[in-house]
């Protein structure tokens, strides 16, 4: 006689199953042919639609509660050859609501009480869980999202601040750029040193070349100039047809004399480099090639944002200005002319020769005139050219007629795009 005859089958049964009559999970035990002989409270609360479950065969229920046929003969296959069972995820339909279960089952053996050998097993509600995956998987993929529409419009700034640098000077821009508050009417009163140079017989120059090789030619010529004024830590203000206005010693300086002397090197570069370009002009049509006239001078100017609400010019006004422009006007081709006081702050690194004095129009008084020639020797350039902040080549493009306003009012909209992506996603990565 075996031990298990002196017990009560249910009742050993019953004890058996005790730990799982109120478990929070859907618990079974099914006989070793899968034929079910209890489950729990928590079952049929997890599955309304089934109604009594015992002595019914376990795949049966499976196929009930809507379980794939497919997944179905992987549990029956798993539980006989491997004697366990994991299904991570089974997904099931009740009153039109999706829920989510993991299945465990396994086969018990126990050789006191061969009525308790079969298959134990429970569904593990895992709804809750999923819908949290499922909504932080969303939230990635929004972030991702956002993140795409923020490098966008990251590039669409960054385009249309390379089309901004064709019409402003680096400095210019980064000034006026920079404030966050917005572009306002702000100026000052400083000492600056300003330069204007011309094309000598620049309508006559116009009048012979076609339109294309003019461009060429001026693109080339503006583009050279540009960059050797930007090397020189010069102020690019505008260009006026052939004309070009630089300023020195604002937003950045290094003093007035420091200021001059930049100015003076650049002109100078400018001068020399001409020369060396007047070659490929020839071939695109210049036969007497390039010639050049500069004005500089020095003195107090008033310098920051001109203009209405829907145009502001970052530009410089004073008697300075107008004196440079008079000097380019009278200077012979291929020569520099500066004001004295310019010469006095850089005559001691520099050859220059004294013309006349001169009352320009608009001017009271007698101003004293020199010929700005070359630096007396290159130590003073050599050491400052260590502390010069090289920028980048300017590209100019006469062809180009964008309405640089238009293209401000794209970038600003384009930002406040931007500002308003990055704040959600800040909002939904805090939530």
């Amino acid at each position: 006689m075996k031990i298990e005859d002196f017990f009560n089958k249910q009742n050993i049964i019953d004890l058996s199953f005790f730990n799982f009559s109120n478990a929070i999970t859907a618990c079974y035990y099914a006989k070793d042919n899968l034929e079910v002989l209890k489950v729990n409270d928590n079952f049929l609360s997890f599955f309304p639609i089934l109604g009594n479950v015992n002595n019914v065969y376990f795949p049966d229920v499976l196929e009930q509660i809507g379980l794939p046929g497919k997944q179905i003969e992987e549990f029956v296959r798993d539980i006989n050859d491997k004697g366990k069972v994991l299904i991570p995820e089974v997904r099931i339909s009740i009153n039109d609501e999706e829920r989510v279960y993991s299945l465990l089952s396994t086969r018990t053996k126990n050789d006191s009480f061969t009525y308790l050998n079969g298959i134990q097993g429970q569904f593990v509600d895992r709804t809750v869980e999923f819908n949290l995956r499922k909504e932080r998987q969303n939230l990635l993929e929004e972030k991702i999202r956002d993140r795409e529409i923020i490098e966008e419009k990251s590039r669409q700034l960054e385009n249309l601040a390379k089309r901004l640098a064709k019409y402003l000077s680096p400095q210019i821009y980064q000034s006026v750029f920079a404030n966050e508050d917005g572009v306002e009417q702000k100026h000052a009163r400083k000492n600056l040193t300003i330069f204007l140079s011309d094309i000598v017989k620049f309508t006559d120059l116009a009048d012979t070349l076609e339109p294309e090789r003019l461009a060429a030619v001026i693109n080339s010529y503006l583009s050279e100039m540009s960059a050797i004024a930007i090397e020189c830590g010069g102020t690019i203000d505008k260009f006026i047809g052939d004309a070009v206005l630089i300023f020195f010693g604002d937003p950045e300086t290094e003093g007035e004399e420091e200021d001059a002397l930049k100015c003076a090197e650049m002109a100078i570069r400018m001068m020399k480099r001409v020369g060396e370009l007047n070659k490929h002009w020839k071939k695109l049509g210049v036969v007497n090639g390039m010639k050049v006239r500069m004005g500089i001078s020095t003195g107090f100017c008033t310098v920051g944002n001109f203009g209405s609400d829907l145009r502001l010019d970052y530009t410089v006004l004073g008697s300075p200005v107008n004196l440079a422009a008079r000097l380019q006007t009278i200077a012979e081709e291929n020569t520099i002319l500066i004001d004295g006081y310019t010469k006095d702050l850089i005559n001691s690194h520099v050859n220059t020769k004294y013309l006349e004095d001169i009352t320009p129009k608009g001017f009271a008084r007698p101003i004293p005139l020199y010929r700005l020639n070359d630096f007396k020797s290159g130590d003073h350039r050599d050491r400052r050219k260590s502390l010069t902040h090289v920028g980048k080549r300017v590209e100019v493009n006469v062809l180009d007629s964008s309405n640089i306003h238009a293209a401000i009012e794209e970038l600003k909209l384009i930002q406040e795009g931007f500002e308003l992506d990055y704040a959600e996603l800040n909002d939904k990565s805090k939530s």
